[in-house]
């Protein structure tokens, strides 16, 4: 899982937009935990406070993120909640199409296969960690 972050966030090619995609999966998932990590680790990078504490109300924030991290974060979250959704693919499930056209027009195929193997890994640390009970601040820098 370690290689596939890695190797996700190097073909992504933007650490900022990759923090922020996995921040917005651990608020999704409740992670108290990698949530811990990652904001940790955007701010040692230099996100923008603002950016960083309205996450989890992106849609609402008018230009504070540009239109391909907010294609990016639309996917995360089509992605990580995979059921409930009000809009449907062509075959009745999964990321609705919209979605996925929406962020294709920002990334490339290799960015946008890099993008979705970033939100799966996540989603699975996520899992994992939550499973496991780890606690938040359990990080050994």
């Amino acid at each position: 899982m370690q290689a596939l972050s890695a190797a996700a966030k190097k073909g992504l090619g933007d650490p900022a937009l990759a923090e922020l995609v996995i921040i917005r999966a651990s608020q999704l998932n409740h992670c108290a935990f990698c949530l811990d990590m990652h904001l940790k680790l955007a701010r040692r990078q230099g996100i923008d406070e603002d950016r960083i504490q309205l996450l989890n109300a992106w849609e609402e924030t008018g230009e504070l993120y540009s239109e391909r991290e907010m294609a990016a974060l639309a996917l995360t979250e089509a992605v990580t909640v995979l059921t409930g959704s009000t809009s449907r693919t062509k075959s009745g499930a999964g990321v609705p199409d919209e979605v996925y056209e929406r962020a294709a027009k920002h990334f490339d195929e290799g960015q946008l296969a890099h993008l979705i193997g970033l939100i799966t890994v996540i989603n699975g640390w996520n899992r994992l960690m939550v499973s496991r009970r780890i606690p938040a601040g359990s990080t050994q820098w």
